[in-house]
C-alpha cells in the first residue's frame, strides 16, 4: 500500500514538473537561438566539472561518474573521468584519443552515441549546434530554463540515438545539462558545474 502512495505522489510530481516546459514561439525560439550564438561566438575556451549518470535496462543501479571537461575553439574537446576509475578521451582532429587506465589508444571518430553529444557541445561553443543538418531542433522554456532537443533525422542515426536535449539556464549561454535517450532506452545525464569561460587552459589538458 505504502509502495502504491510513494508511486501515485512520483507520478503526480513528474505530471507537475514535466507540465511546466511549454514549447517557445517561433519568435522566442529566434531570439533565443539568436542570444546563444552570439555570445558562443566570444568564447574560446570552456572548463567544467561535471557529474555523468548512466541508467542501462540491465543494471538495476545507476553508474555515476565525475570528472572535467575542458574545450577550446573550434573543435578540440577533452573529457577527463577521475572518479570511481581514471579514464580520459580527448577529440582532436577528428580522432578520439582515449587513455584507460594507462592503456592509450586512438581511432576516427565515427561513434554515433558520444560523439554527437562532444559535437553538440562544441557547436555550443561557436553557435553552430542549430544548424546541424543531422537533426531536428525543438525548442522550450521553463521559469529556469531554455531547452534545445535534438531528434535525428536519418534512420542510421536513429539507430543509435532517439534524442538528445541541452540545457541553458536564463542567464547563461552555455550547457548546463545534456540528457541523452538512447534508441535502446538507455539514458545519460550530464550535468555541469564550476563553469569557467575564457579562462587559459594548459597544453596538456588535450594531450595523453
Amino acid at each position: 500500500m505504502i509502495k502504491n502512495i510513494a508511486l501515485i505522489i512520483f507520478a503526480l510530481i513528474s505530471s507537475f514538473v514535466f507540465a511546466q516546459n511549454t514549447a517557445m514561439t517561433s519568435a522566442e525560439s529566434k531570439v533565443f537561438v539568436t542570444k546563444i550564438s552570439s555570445e558562443a561566438k566570444e568564447t574560446k575556451t570552456l572548463q567544467s566539472d561535471f557529474v555523468q549518470t548512466k541508467k542501462m535496462d540491465f543494471l538495476d543501479k545507476s553508474i555515476v561518474t565525475q570528472g572535467k571537461m575542458s574545450l577550446k575553439a573550434p573543435n578540440t574537446l577533452s573529457w577527463r573521468y577521475t572518479k570511481p576509475y581514471q579514464y580520459s578521451i580527448i577529440f582532436k582532429e577528428n580522432k578520439i584519443f582515449i587513455n584507460d587506465q594507462g592503456k592509450k589508444s586512438s581511432m576516427d571518430a565515427k561513434s554515433k552515441t558520444f560523439e554527437k553529444i562532444n559535437k553538440l557541445i562544441v557547436g555550443s561553443s561557436n553557435g553552430q549546434m542549430f544548424n546541424d543538418p543531422e537533426f531536428v531542433v525543438r525548442y522550450s522554456k521553463n521559469s529556469n530554463e531554455n531547452i534545445a532537443t535534438f531528434l535525428p533525422k536519418s534512420a542510421q542515426l536513429l539507430k543509435y540515438i532517439k534524442q538528445i536535449e541541452l540545457h541553458f539556464p536564463k542567464n547563461q549561454s552555455t550547457v548546463s545539462q545534456v540528457n541523452m535517450t538512447e534508441a535502446s532506452g538507455d539514458t545519460t545525464n550530464i550535468v555541469f558545474k564550476n563553469t569557467k569561460i575564457n579562462a587559459p587552459i594548459p597544453a596538456s589538458e588535450f594531450s595523453l
